[in-house]
């Protein structure tokens, strides 16, 4: 699957006393990532919203390699590795720009609600543009 990349500069309310990135802001990140993976597809949250689908997190899970601190300029990739009857995965890598040190990678399985919170399949259309 194809991979999709989003910059972010490390915020100063992003670190921790220790002037490092707090390990709970990769989750937000990762947020990013996948947020505007599916604004390039075409598909906004916003949209799908309005259609009654909703795709809350149900797993996630974050491997730090290396620390990032205030200023740093991160490369958020983004990929669909999982595609299944009402799941989908998310695979996250970030980097640093400056010396493309891998920073951190995880993923996120989502899983696909109606209006009542109910599972339900992805709608075909909305498959067909994340394969």
């Amino acid at each position: 699957m194809r991979t999709y990349e989003v910059k972010t500069r490390v915020r100063y309310q992003e670190t921790d006393q220790m002037g490092i990135v707090y390990y709970a802001n990769f989750f937000v990140y990762f947020e990013m990532g996948r947020t505007e993976l599916l604004r390039e597809l075409g598909l906004p949250y916003s949209e799908l919203e309005k259609e009654h689908i909703y795709f809350p997190v149900i797993e996630a899970h974050c491997r730090f390699r290396s620390p990032a601190q205030y200023d740093d300029i991160l490369i958020i990739q983004t990929s669909i590795s999982e595609l299944k009857h009402a799941t989908l995965k998310f695979n996250y890598t970030i980097v640093r720009e400056n010396d493309r040190n891998r920073i951190a990678e995880g993923f996120t399985k989502l899983a696909c609600l109606n209006v009542n919170r109910k599972p339900i399949p992805i709608p075909e259309k909305l498959k067909k543009l994340l394969q």
